[in-house]
Order: structure tokens, then sequence, then C-alpha cells
């Protein structure tokens, strides 16, 4: 065999050599290797092994993952939060994705929780951060004096609503968001129509858990809110049943079931017995949703002072302008309880 056929055949022998590395390399980098679409959450302070083991059930391979995250350094960027895994990536898109950061944002929504606890449980299941270092965050006395609220209307600035978030987020940071979106919500023309009402933005929001209480129907919310405005300006008690209900929660415990309060009850030794002090609370008896705050920024104008729950349109109310005529509705009322058997 002559000079020029070995070199040939060495070239020849390269050149598959190479051909056969370079394919090698171009399948680990870019051959498509999820097997399907979802969402992987990376916790704060994860390692590399970590993130193997999440990414696992998505992956065909995970060995030609691993050389593509080694060669992009992914073990010293590691990001957390979380991430959209589409079917049919490749190992570098995927590398790339998670080394960004660029996450996808989580609808995180809560209702008219009536305690930070529950609050701190809603939200602990939709973000990393657990129920402990929110409740934690929630009630620190230096954060809610700091930001002019007391620790029985603090409740206030958490509005019932759907947010976005990043899954990753602290219990501080989504303690700093809910701050920043009461500012918001609460515009100049909102402050203004409290001021017409002389009431402050704390005492709309308490009056609007009372009326969240009362009614779970949204157009009746402004008629509720526009009975106990009445009462306050003509100096009445508010008289307001729910309030009773919290403060008897209050005394014997969240957990403990009310669906009909009792004549003893409204003798109950508690600032929020309205039957017994006149005005407002000292703060909200639940989280209301926007609803029952426009309700009471907007309320009906009518005469009513008295209202009872309808015994012809369960879960509507009936009203009354006389104590009279609202006796003759509650005397419909107890009997239908009693009819119904509820006692307690």
């Amino acid at each position: 065999m002559n000079l020029k056929r070995i070199i040939i055949l060495i070239i020849s022998l390269l050149l598959i050599i190479g051909g056969v590395l370079a394919f090698n390399y171009y399948t680990k980098i870019y051959k498509p290797n999820t097997v399907k679409d979802g969402f992987v959450y990376i916790p704060t302070n994860s390692n590399y092994q970590d993130i193997e083991n999440i990414l696992r059930p998505f992956l065909k391979r995970v060995k030609p993952f691993t050389w593509v995250a080694n060669k992009k350094n992914y073990h010293n960027v590691i990001k957390p939060g979380k991430y959209h895994i589409k079917e049919g990536m490749n190992n570098n898109d995927l590398v790339n994705l998670l080394r960004s950061g660029k996450q996808t944002t989580v609808k995180l929504s809560f209702n008219n929780q009536d305690s930070f606890e529950k609050l701190a449980g809603r939200i602990s299941e939709q973000i990393e951060a657990d129920s402990i270092s929110l409740l934690n965050s929630f009630t620190e006395t230096d954060f809610i004096i700091k930001n002019g609220f007391h620790k029985n209307n603090s409740l206030s600035m958490y509005i019932p609503n759907t947010y976005e978030f990043y899954w990753n987020t602290s219990a501080n940071e989504f303690r700093k968001k809910m701050l920043q979106e009461f500012n918001h919500f609460w515009s100049p023309s909102k402050l203004q129509k409290a001021k017409k009402l002389n009431l402050s933005k704390f005492e709309v929001i308490t009056l609007a858990s009372i009326v969240q209480k009362e009614t779970a129907d949204i157009s009746e919310r402004p008629i509720v809110a526009g009975l106990y405005l009445n009462r306050l300006k003509g100096k009445w008690p508010l008289q307001a049943d729910p309030t009773i209900i919290f403060a008897l929660k209050k005394k014997l415990g969240n957990t403990v079931v009310i669906k009909r309060v009792l004549t003893k009850d409204i003798e109950i030794d508690s600032p929020y017995n309205t039957y017994k002090n006149q005005g407002l609370p000292p703060g909200p008896i639940s989280m209301p949703d926007i609803s029952s705050i426009n309700a009471v920024l907007n309320p009906a104008i009518h005469q009513y002072y008295f209202m009872c729950a309808s015994v012809t349109n369960i879960g509507k109310h009936e009203f009354a302008k006389t104590l009279s005529q609202h006796n003759k509705n509650a005397f419909k009322y107890q009997n239908w309880l009693n009819k119904q058997g509820v006692n307690r």
C-alpha cells in the first residue's frame, strides 16, 4: 500500500470518527428528549441531583441532559420556580429555559378568609412559602404598625381576588405585593366616596365584611350596606348577627358551627357585639369581596333599618322600615327555623 492510499485511509477514518462524534454531540444537544407536557417546580436551594430527580419523569434519557447541563454550567446557576416543560424539547432548549429563570407565573387566588391562619393555609397551597412563614409575616407587629394598620384591622390589607405571582415567592414578598395591591385598590375616587360616608377605608372594609357575611347574593349587598349606613347615621346599634357569630367563635373556637343566634348570645361580652356596642366593631370579621366593598361605597338609598332572612326566597332577605314589620318577618323566620330543627 503506497503512502497516498494510507493518507486517504487515515483521512477517511478521521472523517468517519468526526462525523460520528458530531452526530453524537448533535443528538445529545438537539434531539427531542422530553416525553410529555407539564410543569416542574424547582424549590429554593435545590442542587443538581434534586433537579435530575424532578425532571426524570419528563426525560427519555437522563444522561444526555446531564451532559448538556454540565457543558452549560447549569449546576452553578440553578434558579428556583415553576417551569413549563413542553413535549419534544431538546436538551439545549430545556437547559436554556431552566438557566434563564423564565418561570410560568401562578394564578393565585383566595376568598374571604376570616383569620390569618386560614389565609396562610390557603396561600401555602399555591406558592412555595409554607404556612408558618406566611403567618409570621402576616402578624409581624412592626410591619403592621409601620403601614398604618393595627392588630384588629390588619386583615383589611388582603383583598380577595386573583393575582399573578412567581411560585417561589417568599412570605415577605407576598406580603409586600398585597400591600401594593391594597394601596392601588384605594384610588382617590374610592377614598372620596368613603369620605362622603364619614368612614375611613378601614371602616369601609369592616362594614363590608359584615355585609359579606349577611348575604351571599351580590345584588342584595348594596341594600344591606344602605341599611347599616342608615343605622350608623341614626346612631343605632348595628345589631348584626354575623358579628355575634364572630365573637362566639373567638371565644369557643373557629371550628364551632353556629347556624342560629340565640337570645343569650347577644349578651356576650365582646367589642364585636354590635347589639351592646354602638358603631362598628374594631376590625373586619372576614376579608370582604370587592363586591361587598363596592356595595358599601355605592349603597342603595332607602329607608330600611331592619332585615331578616326570607323564608319564601331562600338566600335573600326581607327588609323593613319599622320594628313592627320586622317583628312579623322575624316571627316567620324563627318558626321556620324551629320546623327545620335548627337549634344552634
